[in-house]
């Protein structure tokens, strides 16, 4: 699949749909603390732990995260661009980094689905984009000088 193709495109906006539905909770200190709750309750009854005690600075961080994310998922709805997604790739790949150091160093292991879901949509994404990288690069390595 190639980055302009519309399968790619789509890929795009369903990482976008998800995003939105799973980040609208953090945006607001009242959706937040609900989720919280609803987390540590999931996580629970999952036997994956439970979330840190809610403080004000974390809800300050959830709230500022979810901001950030519901409008870069509005984005990627309304308008999926290439761009848009090698971008978003490229965010995953640091929300994954700062998942995984969280859950090696004690974070709750209801952590783990979500970065199960951050290195798929990574790889999706950024995946079109290195091989149509190494294969400009092999164009490029054929051509007469």
């Amino acid at each position: 699949m190639h980055p302009a193709a519309p399968a790619y495109l789509r890929v795009v906006r369903t990482s976008g749909w998800y995003d939105l539905i799973v980040t609208a909770g953090f945006a607001t200190p009242w959706t937040y603390a609900l989720l919280h709750r609803l987390l540590s309750a999931g996580g629970d009854a999952a036997g994956l732990g439970t979330m840190p005690a809610l403080t004000p600075m974390q809800t300050l961080y959830a709230n500022l995260m979810g901001s950030v994310v519901v409008v870069w998922s509005a984005l990627r709805v309304v308008r999926p661009l290439p761009l848009h997604g090698l971008l978003d790739g490229l965010a995953r790949v640091l929300f994954s980094l700062w998942q995984a150091y969280a859950l090696a160093h004690g974070g709750p292991r209801v952590l783990w689905p979500f970065l199960v879901v951050e290195v798929s949509f990574g790889v999706a994404q950024l995946a079109p984009w290195l091989r149509a990288r190494t294969s400009a690069a092999g164009r490029e390595s054929v051509r007469p000088s």
